[in-house]
């Protein structure tokens, strides 16, 4: 059964478009593309990425932009069970809710919640809303430069244009595009797709 409604999407100032997608009828180059950018282990771990985890705290530490080492499993828990923002209290809840879901659903349903929960755009939630808004189509239909496109801005949604993306957003969507083909070759995906 789909999430009805998340506490991100009802504290977005702006008014939401959302469109609920089976994960059959979302284009392969979207789980792809995301796998290629926020998670190449999504198949392998347990819903925690140690290397990830330390990795961001090891960069955190120098300073400059604060960098995440969470995986998708962890932010299907903090955006379809919890709030936005940091915190430890926050944290340890998203890593009980992580356990949760990578104990009771599939991968494959995790990535399904994922694609349809993760804001793509101002006031925008799921790459079906997002491949409306931004291409005009259905998520099945999404190319594997569209795909990374999306995917590009999921960090930032607000901030980062999904078209006319310029600058950094436009090369980590070049940079994303051509993993999607490394993540389907090397059957990264293997857990999604058989």
């Amino acid at each position: 059964m789909p999430p009805p409604i998340t506490a991100t999407m009802v504290m977005d100032e702006n008014s939401i478009t959302k469109d609920w997608t089976s994960f059959s009828d979302i284009s392969p180059n979207m789980a792809r593309a995301v796998i290629a950018a926020e998670d190449s282990k999504f198949c392998t771990h347990d819903g925690f990425d140690a290397e990830a985890i330390q990795e961001a705290i090891k960069r955190n530490a120098q300073g400059g932009r604060i960098r995440g080492g969470s995986t998708i499993s962890q932010q299907v828990a903090k955006n379809a069970f919890l709030w936005q923002g940091g915190g430890y209290f926050r944290k340890s809840l998203e890593a009980y809710f992580t356990f949760l879901i990578e104990t009771i659903w599939s991968k494959k349903r995790i990535m399904e919640v994922y694609l349809n929960i993760a804001e793509t755009g101002i006031g925008t939630y799921g790459v079906q809303a997002g491949a409306q808004r931004y291409f005009n189509k259905d998520a099945k239909d999404l190319t594997r430069i569209e795909a990374a496109r999306i995917a590009a801005a999921l960090p930032l949604p607000k901030k980062r244009a999904v078209n006319g993306a310029s600058g950094f957003t436009a090369r980590y969507g070049n940079t994303i595009a051509a993993r999607i083909n490394v993540v389907k070759r090397d059957k990264l995906d293997g857990c999604i797709y058989q």
